[in-house]
C-alpha cells in the first residue's frame, strides 16, 4: 500500500496544481482508467444517484488519494466509482469537502483539481439549497445561471502561477456553461436561479435572506462556488444542479431538520440522475455536430 501525504492540499509552499497531478496519477493507477472526461460531484443527501449512474462495486476511499481529508459534512461520502456513463468516463463522487468543516479553499477544491488532471473537462456539481426565491418548491431541481461568492475567500488567492494556470485573473462572466445548462434544459424543464455560498456551517438569519434576495439570489447553499472557481480556472466547462430542500428564511417552518434536508435531496435523486445522464448523452452529439464556422463539406 502506498504512503498517503500528511500534508494538507495547498499547504505553505506548495503547489496545488502539482499535487492534483501526482493525485491523478494514483488515481489513474487506482482505476485502470486513462483519463477522465466528467466529474459529477454529489451534494447532500444525493449520493444515491451514483448507483443510478452506473457505480457498482466497492467504491475508491478518496482518503487513500494523496492530500485528500475525510468529508465530515452529513450525507457525503469520500468515496468515488470510475464508469462509464454515456460514452464518457465518469469519475462520480459521493459527497465533498466544507469551508465550515475548517478545511482551507485548497482543501475544498483539491478533488476538482484532481478531476481536471485526469483529463475532466466537464463538471457537474450537485448541490442541496435553501430557497431564498419564494415562488421554488421544495424537492425542486434547479439549474445554476450564476452565483454570488459570499465566503470572502477564493481558491485562486495565493497560488502558484503554474503552467495553464497561469494568472489568477479568471474570467467568471459564463462561468456555469450556457451551453452546458441548454443541454439540462433540453432533458427536463427546470427553473434556473442565482446560487450564493455563505460560509456556514451556521444557517442564515431572515436579515441575511433579505440581503441575499436583495443582491439577486435565488438559492443559498455552503458548497459548489469555491469549486466552480477553480474548475473555471482550469478551464473545465461547469453544470450546477442544486436541490431545494428547505426554505431558507424558515418562513415560520420551524427549526431545520437536518434529516429532512437528507429525506427530501433523496426524493430528488432520480431527476438529478436523469438530467445528468441526459447532459452527458448530449456532449457526443454536441461533439460530432458541425461547427457554426466550419467550411462546407465538399459535394
Amino acid at each position: 500500500m502506498r504512503a498517503v501525504p500528511t500534508t494538507s492540499a495547498g499547504a505553505p509552499g506548495a503547489n496545488p496544481f502539482e499535487q492534483a497531478r501526482i493525485a491523478a496519477r494514483e488515481l489513474g493507477r487506482m482505476t485502470g482508467a486513462a483519463r477522465h472526461d466528467v466529474l459529477v460531484v454529489l451534494g447532500t443527501g444525493l449520493f444515491s444517484a451514483a448507483e443510478l449512474l452506473g457505480a457498482a462495486g466497492p467504491p475508491i476511499d478518496l482518503t487513500s488519494l494523496p492530500w485528500f481529508a475525510r468529508f465530515t459534512g452529513p450525507g457525503h461520502r469520500p468515496e468515488a466509482w470510475s464508469v462509464e456513463l454515456e460514452g464518457k468516463r465518469t469519475l462520480l463522487v459521493a459527497g465533498r469537502l466544507h469551508l465550515y468543516e475548517g478545511r482551507t479553499p485548497a482543501e475544498v477544491v483539491h478533488l476538482v483539481r484532481t478531476a481536471i488532471a485526469a483529463g475532466v473537462d466537464v463538471v457537474v456539481l450537485t448541490a442541496s439549497a435553501g430557497a431564498v426565491n419564494p415562488t421554488f418548491s421544495l424537492g425542486e431541481v434547479v439549474v445554476i445561471r450564476d452565483h454570488l461568492n459570499m465566503t470572502g475567500t477564493s481558491p485562486l488567492s495565493g497560488i502558484a502561477l503554474d503552467g495553464a494556470a497561469s494568472s489568477r485573473h479568471t474570467d467568471m462572466t459564463d462561468a456555469w456553461s450556457s451551453d452546458l445548462r441548454k443541454l439540462a434544459l433540453a432533458v427536463s424543464p427546470l427553473h434556473e436561479g442565482v446560487y450564493a455560498q455563505m460560509p456556514g456551517p451556521q444557517l442564515e438569519t431572515p436579515a441575511e435572506i433579505r440581503m441575499l434576495s436583495t443582491l439577486g439570489a435565488d438559492l443559498v447553499g455552503m458548497s459548489t462556488v469555491p469549486e466552480a472557481i477553480a474548475a473555471r480556472h482550469l478551464g473545465a466547462e461547469i453544470l450546477g444542479l442544486a436541490v431545494v430542500t428547505n426554505a431558507a428564511s424558515r418562513r415560520g417552518a420551524g427549526p431545520l431538520d437536518v434529516d429532512e434536508v437528507l429525506r427530501i435531496a433523496s426524493g430528488a435523486v432520480p431527476t438529478v440522475a436523469n438530467v445528468v445522464r441526459g447532459t452527458v448523452r448530449a456532449l457526443e452529439t454536441r461533439a460530432a455536430a458541425p461547427s457554426e464556422n466550419a467550411e462546407p463539406a465538399p459535394k
